[in-house]
């Protein structure tokens, strides 16, 4: 079997990538949830991944890397899928079917767009650069990243493209967590509808975590 050809070894690959996927969004979950500490806290954590240098970037190159393999083979295989069914077989599919799972290459071109647009904002900080961190004042010689996500937040604009964001990607995940057991066997008769609420109830998790950040500082709860 050709992982890279096949449909069942695309979709592994997918799988795999997009468990490597939670793992990074797990992780910078943990690491955003600091602003609520304060100040300190968010720089604090800033500080640290500036000071892996270029660690840091080889990190984000793999996690592209990985990103690009998992959205190019969800697209190639939605429109394989979408060629191959015939008229009632795709009607039958509708009706068995999720809105999440239905809309899962959408969802997933939502969040490609805005990693671009974060990467942007945040690491490259070229879309605001009256608040960037690296044009704001330093706090004990290091970069204000909290102001920097503060300010940020602070426009309706912004914060509205990270909710939307952030929804699509509880949507993508919704599906997506169960897809990826099923997709390596792990679950199957019975235990599908246990992986399936487990799913639903770990993207609201993630869902509600990412968008707390741009919601409570819009809300002026955190300032």
């Amino acid at each position: 079997m050709n992982l890279f050809t096949s449909t069942v070894g695309r979709k592994i690959l997918m799988a795999v990538t997009g468990l490597l996927l939670i793992g990074f969004i797990t992780v910078h979950l943990l690491g955003n949830l600091s602003i609520f500490w304060g100040a300190d806290a968010i720089n604090a954590y800033a500080k640290h991944l500036h000071d892996l240098g270029l660690l840091v970037w080889v990190f984000r190159l793999v996690m592209l890397c990985l990103f690009a393999i998992h959205i190019t083979f969800g697209v190639q295989l939605y429109l394989e899928n979408r060629a191959a069914n015939s008229e009632d077989y795709a009607i039958q599919k509708t009706l068995v079917t999720t809105f999440s799972a239905k809309t899962m290459v959408f969802t997933g071109l939502i969040i490609l767009a805005f990693l671009l647009y974060h990467l942007l904002h945040f690491t490259v900080q070229v879309t605001n650069p009256a608040i960037s961190a690296t044009n704001l004042p330093l706090v004990d010689g290091h970069l204000d990243v909290f102001s920097m996500v503060v300010l940020s937040f602070q426009k309706v604009f912004i914060a509205v493209i990270y909710i939307v964001a952030l929804i699509a990607l509880f949507l993508h995940l919704s599906h997506g967590l169960q897809s990826w057991v099923q997709t390596l066997g792990w679950s199957t008769g019975p235990s599908q509808d246990k992986v399936t609420a487990v799913g639903k109830i770990l993207a609201i998790v993630y869902g509600l975590a990412y968008i707390a950040i741009p919601l409570f500082i819009l809300a002026r709860i955190v300032k």
